[in-house]
């Protein structure tokens, strides 16, 4: 006899619960299911799943504006992985396009017309910095320049070398050391600093890499030139 309140309220509780389901999916709000659905899942079995980001040129999380090319590059993995230099979604340089090799790699870009010019790879621990020096000194004023880093891009660097990056804008280039990671872009004819370079030292307490620092991956938007 004591249990027939308790039970009685159980059975309006019910009754009304039913009535309120019921009547959510006859005025189609779906509601009642909805609810109960969320009181039976426990947080980590709702869906909080939100769609990919949208990605533009080169894998850049936003948009570039108009009259600006879209770049990433990314310096090689210790000695192991290579790097990767990409302008306007087009692969100028990669492990994949066969064009990276052990040192600097560069590519010469139309700072007018976005055009690939040149691309080479230059041999910084056994190679001739004659020849980094001679592509340099040729350029045209305009010319966009991207250096990527792979293995070590500095026993070879020599004085005129840092001097003749540092007018495309270098800021770091004379402190670039034995396996140390560096991102550049400049230009010939910059009048600062450029503001797209990063580089990070190799130094054994902090690398990443037994012998070699993290490799670096750099993107922006880079202002097109008018007129050559």
């Amino acid at each position: 006899m004591r249990l027939a309140g308790p039970l009685r309220i159980l059975v309006v509780l019910v009754t009304v619960g039913l009535t309120w389901i019921l009547a959510s999916v006859m005025f189609g709000t779906g509601n009642g299911f909805f609810k109960i659905h969320q009181l039976l899942n426990s947080p980590e079995q709702v869906s909080t799943t939100d769609p990919k980001p949208k990605k533009y040129k080169c894998g850049l999380r936003i948009p570039c504006p108009e009259k600006h090319f879209a770049f990433r590059i990314v310096s090689g993995a210790a000695n192991v992985i290579g790097p990767k230099i990409c302008l306007e979604d087009q692969i100028l340089m990669s492990s994949v396009q066969n064009n990276v090799g052990r040192g600097l790699n560069i590519a010469l870009v139309n700072g007018v017309n976005g055009e690939l010019m040149d691309t080479k790879s230059f041999d910084m621990w056994a190679g001739d910095v004659n020849e980094l020096l001679a592509m340099i000194r040729a350029l045209h004023d305009g010319t966009l320049v991207f250096v990527a880093s792979y293995d070590d891009p500095a026993t070879k660097m020599n004085v005129e070398a840092r001097k003749m990056f540092m007018e495309l804008g270098s800021t770091a280039v004379k402190d670039l050391s034995f396996r140390d990671s560096w991102v550049f872009v400049g230009a010939k004819g910059i009048d600062n600093k450029s503001p797209f370079e990063q580089h990070v030292k190799n130094n054994k307490h902090t690398n990443k890499y037994e012998g070699w620092p993290e490799a670096l991956e750099m993107e922006g938007c880079i202002p097109q030139r008018t007129s050559e």
